[in-house]
């Protein structure tokens, strides 16, 4: 690359900064992508942006996957170049973007970790001797029966639970409300929950899940819970609040078979992202969720 040329990367790391405020470190990353494929373009001779075509970011690509880039890492560096050649078209010295119909290798999509029933068995078998142990059973027994998210079972309201009916309302991403089933378990635990709520928390407060200040309870403190009582159980693994959806997801498919039923449980916009639960071509009609959840099932000698 000539001199010139060279100045427009760190006027594009400048905009970077300024105007779009990014990170230091997402700047790092685009410094380091502009990086290698301004080496590739100075060993293959190409000196200036106006020469650059799609077959040399494409070229490119290929390049990087034969170093051993992974796909991810390929993807982040075709990004980065979509940007910066669309920050050049924006300054009038590039006419159009060469990387914008350039596919990167498609990265394989890591199975969620999830714990499998005898684990959650083992997870959620405790003695709630004191008030916050009632809750945090509650918690738990909720985030695997209902599949919630944290931020959703974090804005839980009282009047968001219904026990008659075992359903809970929930506002999941964009706004959007569902409705879910709530197994036998979770009721119970709730319904001791709700008995204790009233020890701890705060005049006029409508949280369903409070702290010891009486308010409502935050992210931190329930994923630092969680991790507490399953190094108490001895599971061995770092537990967090996302893996009970994971787990409720995989459990439930493996009883149902029935990704669309389990894609509006979760309330996922796109099924594609649901599938991720499985390898299996789902294709049975929706099952009783009583019948599929294994927190949901009653045992034969409380029938």
């Amino acid at each position: 690359m000539n001199a010139s040329a060279l100045e427009w990367p760190a006027r594009f790391l400048a905009h970077l900064s300024t105007e779009r405020r990014l990170s230091a470190h997402t700047d790092s990353n685009y410094k380091r992508d502009l990086d290698r494929f301004i080496a590739y373009c100075t060993q293959h001779g190409v000196d200036d942006w106006a020469r650059v075509d799609s077959q040399h970011v494409r070229l490119f690509a290929a390049a990087e996957f034969r170093r051993g880039a992974s796909a991810r890492t390929i993807q982040r560096r075709l990004s980065a170049l979509r940007s910066f050649f669309h920050f050049l078209i924006r300054e009038a010295v590039l006419k159009a973007n060469p990387a914008i119909d350039v596919q990167a290798p498609k990265a394989k999509k890591r199975l969620p970790q999830t714990l499998d029933a005898d684990q959650m068995a083992r997870l959620l078998s405790f003695r709630t001797d004191a008030t916050l142990d009632v809750r945090d059973k509650a918690i738990m027994e909720l985030f695997y029966s209902s599949g919630l998210r944290l931020s959703e079972l974090v804005g839980l309201d009282i009047g968001h639970a219904d026990l008659a009916d075992r359903t809970v309302r929930v506002t999941g991403k964009g706004g959007k409300a569902r409705v879910v089933p709530m197994g036998s378990h979770a009721v119970k635990a709730l319904s001791a929950w709700l008995k204790e709520r009233t020890k701890i928390a705060a005049t006029g407060e409508l949280a369903l899940f409070v702290g010891r200040n009486g308010t409502r309870l935050g992210q931190r403190a329930i994923q630092q819970r969680i991790a507490q009582w399953a190094k108490r159980q001895g599971l061995g693994v770092h537990m967090h609040p996302h893996m009970f959806r994971h787990s409720f997801a995989t459990h439930l498919l493996e009883s149902s078979q029935d990704l669309r039923g389990v894609q509006e449980l979760l309330g996922h916009a796109n099924i594609s992202t649901t599938q991720v639960y499985t390898h299996l071509d789902f294709q049975h009609l929706a099952k009783i969720y009583d019948r599929s959840h294994p927190r949901a099932r009653k045992r034969a000698d409380e029938a």
